[in-house]
């Protein structure tokens, strides 16, 4: 076993259902700190609870294993697991029965992070604190709805199942990507309202979300030009000044996906790592392109934080579970049950797999 004093900035991902000999080089390089899955790792239950043993067995402390599992449309693993309904799914009931919506919310994340967690991943990036206001092809019902105040409630009730498995939430796309029709993986979208707009209506979201104990935020590669040139990961002003101080958030800031087209604008893959790490990112993720990988690893210069190291640690998974303490438990079948009879009516999307 490779031992290492902290987490590295870079989260990477995997070509396959097992590890390769030249991933498992770059696992244990000191600036990889997480791994990230996707659809194209998971065979089944069985296999990718292997996969996650053999990523943790590589380091002390083990390397964080992130998914991007909200249910809905995006949802890495399907066969053996919940089909967790999309996050908006809930809105119309919101406006005609706020508890029953609430508490099937805390169902969402609760379902959702206890069976990734029987696997042994330590996060899985949601919820969705985007507002859904019908324009944007990327977020459409992926989030809870329109309006803030009840996608701040119905976020942290999500966010309270997620910790009742024993998981810390990771809210996204700071500061909001719900205004913009674009999709940040295709193209970089520019929002042109004035921060004034932003700070009534997104940012109020993360506020709340903020004052309940949000361990972790995403970033969005989003330009919103009347604020800032810079896209929002890559804003000293958004996350020096408007996330970290003027809302006091003193988690974990992760970018989105560095190969995304939304970020190619700022240089190769280690200006792009370097970037984000320079103005308060604690975490660079690089997904779908190993080659991006092998350059950040090769040329970022990076000297440990003992600060984003603890902000880091927050976010391994608590209270270990198996799947069958899950399948024994009583009232995960229940909320298994409840979500069957709600249905899920979301569209297929077209994410990276």
């Amino acid at each position: 076993m490779s031992r290492h004093e902290s987490l590295g900035p870079i989260m990477m991902d995997l070509r396959g259902p097992a590890i390769d000999a030249d991933e498992r080089e770059m696992l244990l390089h000191p600036l990889v700190g997480g791994v990230i899955l996707f659809t194209r790792n998971f065979v089944s239950v069985e296999q990718v609870t292997q996969l996650c043993a053999d990523i943790h067995a590589l380091r002390t402390p083990h390397l964080l294993i992130a998914v991007d599992h909200e249910g809905g449309r995006v949802q890495r693993f399907r066969a053996g697991f919940t089909q967790v309904p999309a996050a908006g799914s809930v809105h119309r009931l919101y406006d005609i029965d706020p508890r029953r919506a609430l508490a099937l919310a805390e169902d969402f994340g609760w379902v959702m992070a206890s069976e990734v967690r029987a696997c042994g991943i330590d996060i899985s990036f949601a919820p969705v604190l985007d507002l859904d206001r019908g324009i944007s092809q990327v977020i459409g019902n992926r989030g809870f709805h329109r309006d803030p105040e009840a996608t701040a409630e119905l976020g942290h009730a999500y966010m309270r199942g997620m910790r009742r498995a024993g998981m810390e939430a990771t809210g996204k796309h700071f500061p909001g990507h719900g205004g913009v029709p674009e999709d940040s993986h295709l193209i970089l979208p520019v929002d042109p309202r004035r921060f004034a707009d932003i700070e009534a209506e997104d940012l109020l979201v993360f506020e709340r979300m903020i004052r309940y104990g949000l361990a972790a935020v995403m970033m969005a590669h989003v330009e919103y030009p009347a604020v800032d040139p810079q896209p929002a990961g890559f804003s000293e002003f958004w996350v020096r000044e408007v996330l970290r101080k003027r809302l006091g958030f003193q988690g974990v800031v992760f970018s989105d996906d560095l190969s995304m087209a939304g970020a190619e604008g700022v240089g190769g893959y280690a200006d792009r790592a370097r970037r984000v790490l320079e103005v308060g990112a604690d975490m660079a993720l690089i997904c779908n392109h190993t080659e991006g990988v092998v350059e950040a690893l090769e040329e970022l210069q990076w000297e440990s934080d003992p600060a984003s190291h603890m902000r880091l640690a927050r976010m391994h998974m608590r209270k270990p579970t198996t799947w069958p303490t899950l399948r024994a438990n009583a009232d995960w079948r229940d909320a298994v049950t409840r979500l069957a009879a709600l249905g899920n009516d979301d569209p297929t999307g077209q994410l990276p797999v």
